[in-house]
């Protein structure tokens, strides 16, 4: 038998950080069944006064349950047709017997189930047998009602054993998934692990182990743990990611500790010129890129702490480097390392500039890191269509750019209209009246 103890179970239905199942059968024409509106805050408002008079009203444990806890997605038929806000509760099944008196006795399955729909107090004990077991799952199903198919499912979790259980379940497919539904709620991971194997849903079983690691704090014990999900049977895809999780995590561990002894032994220049903020554990690969970056970025490729090394250890594209790399480097201001970012030559020994992200989105970052003039006017040189160079370099105020494109363009209208926005005196005016007055120019307009 599976002894799992009433306060679990209690714990479910009462806490707020449980979700609901979608009640989601492709068989059924209802797909999904709607969330509920708000919380009930009292029994009494849901069970129906008048033909109550044959059992004596004793109220569940268990809170009320609604928006909160989201457990209202286990709604009725009924309320799945209507925009009426659903009051939901859920029965704690299993309370001694000496506590209520049992007037149910004689209910069948059906009664009892629909007794359940409307909230109303049943004892679930009086059905012994496995054929009545499953008669009443039938008949909760049935209902298309999430909550009555939860309940009933927690009392043969406690009175069968899991082998009679998963062996039932296999063969109905919607108290399945509200199972497996269930049980992940409520973290019973172990249940769930032998319910998969029994399943020989193989993949889904490496998956839910794989997610025990979000709850695995310490940075060393979560990464021996993510070690022992290398090699479970997930797709290739799923298994690359494994890998690079793991390796990912025992890099940041090292880089880690090794700065935080250079930061704390003060004779680092960039470290003590920018501090630490924020740890860099159980961060995103890009975080930890750019923190390479930022920190480490003339590094030897053979260091863990180089951002060369990780951009070949975890295959990062040439664009999201080059992207991450000047996004770091701009804020420290380091223009040299700018430049050489886009610097390439060719096998004849002559440089040329190149940025996989195109040059305007160069110029958009280096603006927003407030790059001098000079070097914004640089970069949005290099942007190859002319309509989106001058709109550049008039949002920026490159004035020397605005300049020699409009006189490229030979488009005197627009040189002229430009002269206004410079100042009255200024190298850039003499500039414009200069090209304005050349006779070397053929103006097209």
């Amino acid at each position: 038998m599976m002894n799992r103890t009433k306060g679990d179970e209690e714990e479910y239905w009462n806490s707020s950080k449980f979700k609901a199942f979608t009640f989601d059968d492709e068989d059924d024409e209802l797909s999904q069944l709607k969330e509920s509106k708000r919380a009930v805050n009292s029994l009494r408002d849901f069970v129906d006064d008048d033909d109550d008079d044959d059992l004596e009203r004793v109220s569940w444990s268990g809170e009320p349950v609604g928006r909160r806890t989201r457990l209202g997605s286990f709604q009725s038929l009924s309320d799945a047709l209507s925009d009426t806000p659903v009051k939901s509760y859920a029965p704690e099944l299993g309370r001694p017997r000496g506590e209520y008196r049992d007037y149910s006795s004689d209910w069948s399955p059906s009664d009892t189930v629909r007794r359940l729909r409307k909230g109303k107090v049943c004892s679930l004990e009086r059905f012994r047998s496995l054929q009545d077991k499953l008669q009443l799952l039938e008949e909760a199903v049935s209902m298309h009602d999430g909550n009555v198919i939860t309940a009933v499912l927690i009392f043969l979790k406690r009175t069968l054993s899991k082998e009679i259980l998963f062996r039932e379940l296999e063969v109905r497919q919607v108290a399945l998934r509200h199972l497996i539904h269930f049980l992940k709620e409520i973290g019973d991971q172990k249940l769930l692990l032998d319910l998969f194997r029994f399943l020989d849903r193989t993949e889904e079983l490496a998956l839910s182990h794989y997610r025990e690691h979000l709850n695995i704090q310490d940075p060393e014990k979560r990464k021996e743990f993510l070690k022992t999900c290398i090699g479970l049977p997930f797709s290739a895809e799923d298994s690359a990611h494994i890998q690079d999780h793991y390796t990912l995590l025992e890099r940041q561990i090292i880089i880690e500790a090794n700065d935080r002894h250079l930061e704390l032994a003060g004779q680092t220049e960039i470290f003590r010129k920018h501090p630490c903020k924020a740890s860099i554990l159980n961060m995103p690969l890009v975080t930890t890129l750019f923190y390479s970056c930022f920190y480490h970025y003339s590094e030897a490729e053979g260091t863990f702490s180089s951002p060369v090394n990780l951009k070949k250890t975890f295959k990062i594209p040439d664009k999201q480097y080059v992207l991450t790399a000047l996004a770091a480097r701009a804020k420290l201001r380091a223009w040299h390392d700018v430049d050489a970012l886009f610097t390439t030559k060719n096998w004849l020994g002559y440089t040329k500039k190149r940025a996989p992200i195109g040059f305007h989105r160069v110029v958009e970052i280096l603006h927003k890191n407030n790059a001098p003039v000079q070097i914004l006017q640089e970069y949005v040189n290099l942007v190859e269509d002319v309509d989106t160079k001058l709109n550049l370099a008039i949002k920026f105020k490159c004035h020397d750019v605005v300049i020699d494109t409009c006189r490229d363009l030979k488009d005197r209208h627009q040189l002229l209209a430009y002269r206004s926005k410079v100042d009255k005196g200024s190298a850039e005016e003499e500039k414009i009246d200069a090209a304005l007055s050349s006779s070397q120019i053929r103006w097209k307009n």
